[in-house]
């Protein structure tokens, strides 16, 4: 049964609501803060929840809340997570069904609703603004805030439309969140937005239980493969620089045995529809996709996000790689990257139409990213560096951490690969590059007369994949560049390499080890996927599992949005033995308690008492 209008104290909505015993970090600041009519820019990682420092003042505040989202299959988890512990929710986006778009229009106007939902688009047009200018608002929330910023990823033109906000509804709170905004981004999401009095909650970026791994592609498809059998029966995202290679590597998975689906903007709304059904449906699905796919995503247990092109920015990267773990359980990333990738985002840098102050502001950005690659440190102090944040010790849980690189002075054959892409006339790919190197004698060699040049054989001594990680990492320090336009031919950065060329600059460069095994799981913390310990409490997290799929098929919508399965490892683990006892647990509202508490505590009954019997 909904309960709209409810205003109370933060803390007790916060038990009673959602089952929270207590706010976690700047929560309970942001939430006091909105409640009592303050505006905000909230930054908190993903999966660190804010969502609650909207969602309890919507609670606490007279009026409907006003939340601005960009996707609609964010919206549609958010309303139907809310609708489950009680709150009169609702969303209007292009799908809806008529009749449920009359019966929100229809709670709006009446001042039913707690909380609205609604794209940038739709709000700014239809006549939404006039019909909200006549109710009580309690605040607007402006989800995703990065999409206002010129500077950031994801950068959406409509949501500049959201400044005439504190003419149309003065004195109404607003507050905007994202997971990812370096220092540029903020400033700008705050001036476009007119917010420049708003009070700024910085949390900390740092994702602990984020493994980040960063690999030079060798054989992507082969090193994908490797990655993905380490998460059998897992859901993960693997995301693709162009919509053509999505398609290519979900179909080569599916070979592969693995349950892969293609996703990208290009595609057919049913297929769309299709693909986010199964991914909400709590399947172990691998979704391929462009970077149309995610922002916003609710599932909470993506245990792992590959990258097979490099993003063009380190908030992108963040973003993206924080689509995993969001129920803080232990996840891996993995990057695969290339030089060709890395002059590639260069080339379309350079060819963007965008004014030269916001092209030098993506250099940055883009050669931030290419720094990240090739890291020889503690790879999350690097990312969270690009972010303004430094943490006091490395982290432990990236693969510089686990197995630290090793770097030596690479001058002399640094000046060899440059010698030989000048002797070749600074028209031929890597591949050939290394032929001559290694003393190939190649039809391509022969047939240009490269094996009569100087440098011929002079790196006969080192392997293929040595040259290939040194071309790359010139390539990387702006040393070698690629004609991207032509046949991609390799060609020097005359203002880089000719100091390499006269010995006046040393190149210390990472030594390339073969693959490491991935990395063990901390055992300090939950493994995912993974039931509470003892045969008893693993028989009663998947009766639980069993008896969630089954409610969530027959209200059609996603198993987690009526208990994650931390809730239901601690049902498991507790076993409690009455209302009383399952009310205690966190995630378990009073709502989800009257809704659910009979039939959960009768699956455990009958657990608890067939391994009794037997």
């Amino acid at each position: 049964m909904l309960q709209s209008r409810i205003h109370e104290d933060p803390t007790a909505a916060l038990r009673r609501v959602f089952g929270f015993p207590g706010f976690r970090g700047q929560q309970e600041d942001v939430v006091r803060h909105v409640i009592a009519g303050g505006d905000a820019l909230v930054l908190m990682p993903t999966g660190g929840g804010k969502s609650i420092c909207y969602q309890v003042p919507a609670l606490c505040r007279p009026g409907t809340a006003v939340i601005v989202s960009p996707l609609i299959a964010l919206m549609d988890d958010q309303v139907a997570a809310l609708r489950q512990v009680g709150i009169n929710a609702g969303a209007l986006h292009s799908e809806l069904d008529p009749a449920e778009a009359r019966s929100v229009y229809r709670d709006m106007v009446e001042g039913e609703l707690d909380l609205l939902y609604v794209s940038p688009e739709r709000l700014l047009s239809n006549g939404t603004i006039d019909r909200l200018s006549r109710l009580q608002i309690a605040l607007f929330a402006i989800d995703e805030a990065h999409c206002v910023s010129q500077w950031g990823h994801e950068f959406r033109p409509e949501y500049r439309g959201l400044a005439l906000l504190p003419e149309r509804f003065p004195g109404v709170p607003r507050i905007a969140l994202t997971a990812t905004a370096d220092t540029r981004t903020r400033t700008d999401i705050l001036a476009a937005l007119g917010m420049q009095n708003a009070e700024v909650f910085l949390d900390s970026f740092h994702r602990a239980n984020l493994h980040i791994a960063a690999e030079a592609k060798v054989g992507e498809t082969a090193q994908l493969l490797d990655f993905l059998g380490r998460h059998k029966g897992q859901c993960g995202i693997v995301y693709c620089g162009s919509r053509a290679k999505t398609e290519r590597m979900a179909a080569r998975l599916v070979e592969k045995g693995f349950p892969a689906i293609a996703f990208h903007a290009g595609l057919d709304p049913q297929h769309k529809r299709d693909a986010l059904a199964r991914f909400r449906s709590g399947e172990p699905v691998v979704i391929v996709a462009t970077i149309a796919f995610g922002m916003g995503i609710d599932r909470p247990d993506v245990r792992f996000v590959a990258h097979l092109d490099m993003p063009d920015s380190p908030e992108a990267y963040y973003q993206q790689i924080g689509r995993a773990g969001r129920d803080g359980d232990p996840s891996q990333t993995l990057l695969l990257y290339g030089g060709q990738d890395i002059a590639q985002a260069r080339h379309w840098l350079a060819q963007s139409s965008a004014p030269d102050t916001q092209k030098r502001v993506m250099r940055t950005k883009l050669e931030e990213m290419v720094a990240l690659t090739e890291a020889v440190t503690c790879r999350t102090r690097t990312l969270l560096a690009c972010f303004g944040e430094a943490l006091d010790a490395d982290c432990g849980h990236c693969d510089n951490c686990d197995a630290p690189p090793v770097t030596a002075d690479a001058t002399v054959e640094a000046q060899k690969v440059l010698s030989a892409v000048y002797r070749t006339e600074q028209i031929f790919g890597a591949l050939h590059i290394i032929s001559v190197l290694r003393g190939e004698k190649t039809d391509m060699v022969l047939r240009h007369g490269h094996d009569r040049l100087s440098t011929f054989g002079l790196g006969a001594d080192r392997s293929a994949q040595y040259w290939r990680g040194l071309i790359r990492q010139l390539i990387a320090i702006r040393a070698l560049d690629v004609d991207t336009a032509g046949h991609g031919g390799l060609f020097l950065v005359q203002e880089e390499a000719r100091p390499i060329l006269r010995g006046e600059v040393r190149v210390m460069l990472r030594q390339d080890a073969p693959r490491r095994p991935a990395a063990k799981p901390d055992r300090r913390r939950v493994i995912p996927d993974a039931p509470p310990a003892g045969p008893e409490a693993a028989g009663l997290f998947e009766a639980l599992r069993v008896w969630r799929a089954a409610e969530a098929k027959s209200q059609s919508v996603p198993p987690y949005v009526i208990f994650h399965d931390t809730v239901l490892r601690d049902i498991a683990a507790v076993r409690p033995a009455d209302m009383d006892e399952l009310g205690q647990i966190k995630g378990v509202g009073a709502s989800k308690l009257e809704r659910y508490g009979a039939a959960v505590l009768d699956v455990v009954r009958r657990e608890v008492g067939s391994s009794i019997s037997g």
